[in-house]
């Protein structure tokens, strides 16, 4: 392998999204570099931190039936049972849902959790408070799509945060997608939510961290009760 292609494999390619920002970065840095030289250099770690935010590191999806991946890279911030929001049309009664909190170090691209066709994608305008917090699943800023899998339809919605302005989705209503396909990307700190069938059990912890596209929330077609874990 020459040194080039061993360079190039160390390189994380950066989402499309993200060359405006790397731009203007190297703009503010150049005139901060003008304008006040003996600080101005610092200004140069901002392009840096830009394509380091909108990095798309290329994932390895497991395929098998029934598994549902995780939509986000981040610390899995809460597991337990809550009604889904009203405009997903999937009742009131509780369901099993992963919150996954995205702080501005991690990947930001969403990823779908399940292959199947996506039903219906609802974009709800709202809050920007804290994604960390629990209200902010149905008060802040919000974009949902809800995929209809083998074993029923499986909502992921993403959150804003304190400091995301923007929540982008690449796919359409009527669309079928592959588990572990980017759908989606949110900008700066955020949350991802995954609301699943009734009778699933999630396979991962509180304060676990998780990696879009590859770590498994749940497995569908398993009998497995739910797990026990430990902080080490």
């Amino acid at each position: 392998m020459s040194v080039v292609a061993s360079v190039r494999k160390f390189i994380v390619p950066v989402h499309p999204e993200g060359y405006l920002f790397i731009v203007a970065a190297i703009l503010i840095a150049l005139v901060a570099h003008w304008l006040i030289p003996v600080v101005g250099w610092w200004f140069w770690f901002l392009p840096f931190f830009v394509a380091y935010f909108f990095r798309d590191p290329p994932r390895v999806s497991p395929v098998k039936e029934g598994l549902v991946l995780s939509p986000a890279d981040g610390r899995v911030s809460q597991v337990g049972y809550f009604p889904p929001p009203a405009e997903l049309g999937l009742g009131d009664s509780p369901r099993l849902r992963i919150s996954i909190f995205l702080s501005v170090f991690d990947v930001h691209i969403n990823r779908t959790p399940v292959g199947g066709r996506i039903r219906k994608i609802v974009y709800t305008p709202g809050l920007f408070l804290n994604a960390d917090l629990d209200k902010a699943s149905a008060d802040n800023e919000r974009n949902a799509i809800v995929v209809e899998s083998a074993h029923g339809p499986i909502a992921c919605i993403q959150i804003a945060g304190l400091i995301a302005r923007r929540i982008l989705c690449f796919v359409r209503e009527g669309e079928e997608i592959a588990p572990g396909a980017r759908f989606g990307l949110i900008r700066f700190g955020s949350r991802t939510d995954i609301y699943l069938p009734e009778g699933a059990v999630a396979l991962v912890a509180e304060g676990q961290r998780a990696i879009g596209g590859e770590t498994i929330l749940c497995d569908l077609t398993s009998k497995e009760p739910q797990r026990a874990y430990r902080v080490s």
